[in-house]
């Protein structure tokens, strides 16, 4: 791997206190949203993580990192729209829930990617890209975030309920 740069131990970091944020938010309120500290604290550190992603070349070329960056500003995009209007109308707490919980996904690629390829310093626990233990670590992530979100979406929903 490539040595980090400043803006990528900015990114690093701020990208560290979106997940922190991020998983307080889900494990205090059972959902990311702008009435909470944790969730304002994530959802801006999410977007800087995000932008701060695109100017990062360290191969040279657009790659999946700055794909991601994309997908995460656009669903930051759905989940503020959802939380900030009306458009939606009965589906935007859902929405929301969709738009910000997926960006923790997001988060968590490159995290996992970046920390087996880096650490431990000087012996990473991974060599390349390629390697399969990657793809297994991205699927059980998959597998995390659709229970994750379905636990999520049931939760809303009961909770819709009992105040309606």
């Amino acid at each position: 791997m490539p040595e980090m740069i400043p803006l990528g131990w900015f990114h690093t970091i701020i990208g560290v206190t979106a997940l922190v944020s991020g998983a307080l938010a889900l494990m205090k309120y059972q959902e990311i949203t702008l009435t909470t500290r944790a969730g304002q604290i994530y959802v801006a550190a999410t977007f800087v993580t995000a932008v701060t992603a695109l100017a990062i070349f360290q191969r040279g070329v657009f790659g999946p990192g700055h794909a991601l960056a994309i997908l995460t500003l656009l669903a930051l995009f759905v989940g503020l729209l959802a939380a900030t209007t009306n458009v939606f109308r009965g589906l935007s707490r859902y929405l929301q829930a969709l738009g910000f919980s997926s960006t923790l996904l997001f988060h968590c690629i490159p995290a996992v990617t970046d920390g087996l390829l880096r650490l431990p310093v000087g012996d990473p626990l991974l060599a390349t890209l390629d390697d399969p233990v990657l793809k297994v670590c991205y699927l059980v992530l998959l597998l995390l975030f659709l229970v994750g979100i379905t636990l999520q979406l049931r939760w809303i929903h009961r909770e819709q309920g009992r105040s309606a």
